[in-house]
């Protein structure tokens, strides 16, 4: 389930990520719509960061071993 939530959240960056690029080029920058992509986007990976790092702590995930 952890690991879902995860795949989610780096789709919906990507998903953001892209619309940015879009309504930078259908808009010009005269719209807010650029600056409200970044805050969304930064907003959901800070959520990513802080739901990894809570992972790690609690022991739901675990990194990866040396060989």
């Amino acid at each position: 389930m952890l690991k879902i939530a995860i795949a989610v959240l780096l789709l919906a960056v990507v998903v953001s990520l892209f619309s940015g690029l879009f309504f930078l080029i259908r808009d010009g920058g005269k719209t807010n719509r650029v600056v409200n992509s970044l805050a969304i986007r930064v907003a959901l990976s800070v959520l990513l960061l802080v739901l990894i790092i809570i992972a790690l702590w609690h022991g739901d995930l675990s990194l990866n071993p040396t060989p």
